[in-house]
Formats: structure tokens, C-alpha cells, sequence
């Protein structure tokens, strides 16, 4: 397998929710990272949306690293199927693994953990800790809701514009994929066709 050209860490659902176009979406995501030559980083899950884009991203010919706590290990959540699958004591050493073998960040549909760990890569570009380009994808405007609030935490002047310049927010994946990636600086390989 060649080195991948790109890394992108994504962050998502261990449930698949109940809308299908969130699974769709996952699917589509891990097509697009393996068939343009790159790479996933993610949680080390087998279950839900994280299983899903990981299965995806194999199939389409893409490496993909799983990092997982051991106590989730054992609860047998662990996708033992990664490229590389690393078993971490904490939380905190999942987190920082993963961002420092990404080159981006997009966050899929997901719950307090997939906001928890997009709001805290945000907060470590912000504080200029990393400069890496950070998405969401909205897929059927499930972020709608957090982005206006964000707005109104803008409006009332606990946050700055500039803040919210540090991240891009698009229902399509073709157009904020691509565009996270060029914003890292790397080349985007196509070894099949484009979805």
C-alpha cells in the first residue's frame, strides 16, 4: 500500500442515528478519502457511523487508523478489522494521537462525544496550538442549530468573527473535502472515479 498523500481525522456517531442520509454521508466520506489516495483517522470503533466510514474508506483502497481506549476495547467497540488500530490508557491520549496524525478534521453527524472532540480541536486552533483546517459537515442541516447559536455567542461578544473563519461548515462533501485538504497544503490524488 503507498503512503497516503493526506490524513483526515473524522470525528462522528458511534450509533448511526436515524436519519440514513447520515450513513450515506459516512460512506461517501470514506469513499472519497480512499479513492483519492488518503487516509482516516478516527476513534477505533466498529459501531455506527464510525464503523461505517472506516469500512468505507478500506474498501475504496484507503488506510485507516483507529485509536481507542482500552476500557473501550474490552467492551469489544474496537474495529479490529484498521489498518493500524493503537490501544491508548486515556481519553486524553486518543485525542491528541489522533490529531497528530491528521492533516484536517471534519466532523460527520454525531453526539456529545463527536462535539466534545470537534470543539476541542477548534479551541487548539484558536489558541494556535495546531493550524490545521477543521469541517463540518452538515449533512440535512444537522449542525443548523449549533451554528446559530455559535452566531448568537458571536453577537454577544464572547467570540470573535475570526473564531468562526477557523472553520468551514457544507452539506457537500465534494466541495468541503477537497477544499480542507488544499487549505492543508496537499495534494489531492484521484485514483478512481470522483464520487
Amino acid at each position: 500500500m503507498t503512503e497516503p498523500s493526506f490524513s483526515v481525522c473524522v470525528y462522528c456517531g458511534s450509533k448511526p442515528g436515524t436519519d440514513p442520509a447520515f450513513t450515506q454521508a459516512a460512506i461517501q466520506l470514506g469513499t472519497w478519502i480512499g479513492q483519492h489516495g488518503g487516509q482516516l483517522v478516527y476513534g477505533g470503533g466498529r459501531n455506527g457511523l464510525m464503523g461505517i466510514v472506516a469500512d468505507a474508506t478500506m474498501a475504496a483502497g484507503g488506510r485507516v487508523i483507529g485509536v481507542i481506549p482500552r476500557a473501550l476495547v474490552e467492551k469489544e467497540w474496537a474495529h479490529t478489522g484498521c489498518t493500524e488500530l493503537h490501544v491508548v490508557e486515556t481519553m486524553h491520549e486518543r485525542k491528541q494521537m489522533m490529531a497528530e496524525k491528521a492533516d484536517a478534521f471534519v466532523a460527520l453527524p454525531g453526539g456529545i462525544g463527536t462535539f466534545e472532540e470537534f470543539y476541542e480541536v477548534w479551541t487548539w486552533r484558536q489558541l494556535g496550538y495546531h493550524n490545521k483546517p477543521i469541517g463540518l459537515l452538515n449533512v440535512n442541516h444537522y449542525y443548523e442549530p449549533m451554528l446559530s447559536f455559535l452566531k448568537s455567542v458571536v453577537q454577544h461578544e464572547f467570540m470573535g468573527e475570526w473564531q468562526m473563519d477557523l472553520i468551514q461548515s457544507h452539506d457537500d462533501l465534494s466541495v468541503l473535502l477537497p477544499s480542507l485538504v488544499q487549505a492543508a497544503g496537499l495534494p489531492i490524488k484521484f485514483q478512481s472515479q470522483a464520487i
